[in-house]
């Protein structure tokens, strides 16, 4: 059997890397379920909790862009289910009006801030021991 290249595994970490991020999406969507959130809804709200730590504060959508695992399309429509359910508030920036603010409500917070110990929760069973 011919020895393994440098590409090869490569290959195989990067196959590892991927299928560690599935079984935890997946998890994670599992035990949000119940809340009505999936792993990119609350991918969302623990980065504007995060970004946007005081009532009132606002994030620009453009700026999370970078930081959740969405495109910006993806990331528009997900918002506007947010929005819909009350979790989230959106403004138009008065200094641009291309840009869009984007800021957790009472209501999304309470739900961020409930759910989190779950999502940490697996976080800690599908990565912690490693």
């Amino acid at each position: 059997m011919a020895a393994k290249t440098v590409g090869a595994d490569l290959e195989d970490q990067w196959r590892d890397i991927l299928s560690v991020h599935a079984r935890t999406m997946c998890e994670i969507d599992r035990v949000l379920h119940p809340h009505g959130l999936g792993a990119s809804d609350f991918e969302v709200l623990d980065v504007l909790a995060s970004e946007t730590p005081r009532t009132g504060d606002q994030c620009r959508v453009q700026d999370l862009v970078g930081r959740v695992h969405l495109s910006q399309s993806a990331l528009s429509r997900l918002i506007g289910r947010l929005e819909k359910e009350g979790l989230v508030e959106r403004a138009v920036c008065v200094e641009d009006r291309r840009g869009v603010w984007v800021a957790l409500t009472d209501k999304g917070r309470e739900l961020h801030t409930e759910v989190r110990p779950l999502q940490r929760e697996v976080l800690e069973r599908m990565l912690g021991a490693r």
